[in-house]
């Protein structure tokens, strides 16, 4: 009897840890992703997210070499 009783409290704890694990997947799934500002870069017209690009002079830039070449003009 006390066999059953175990095996019945191990099933029910199985049974709401799934339960939770499911609840935080769709929770995760539901959120949409935030979106990242994009812009332009001066030299060549990539656009690229405003984290990854180099500002200079009032104007973003992919890389460095083109940072460099649009000042030279």
């Amino acid at each position: 009897m006390s066999r059953l009783l175990f095996l019945l409290a191990v099933i029910a704890v199985v049974f709401l840890l799934l339960r939770s694990f499911r609840k935080k997947a769709q929770q995760q799934q539901d959120e949409p992703a935030a979106a990242e500002e994009m812009v332009r870069c001066a030299q060549c017209g990539v656009h690229l997210p405003k984290s990854e690009s180099i500002m200079a002079g009032g104007k973003f830039f992919c890389s460095d070499a083109h940072r460099i070449e649009h000042n030279s003009k």
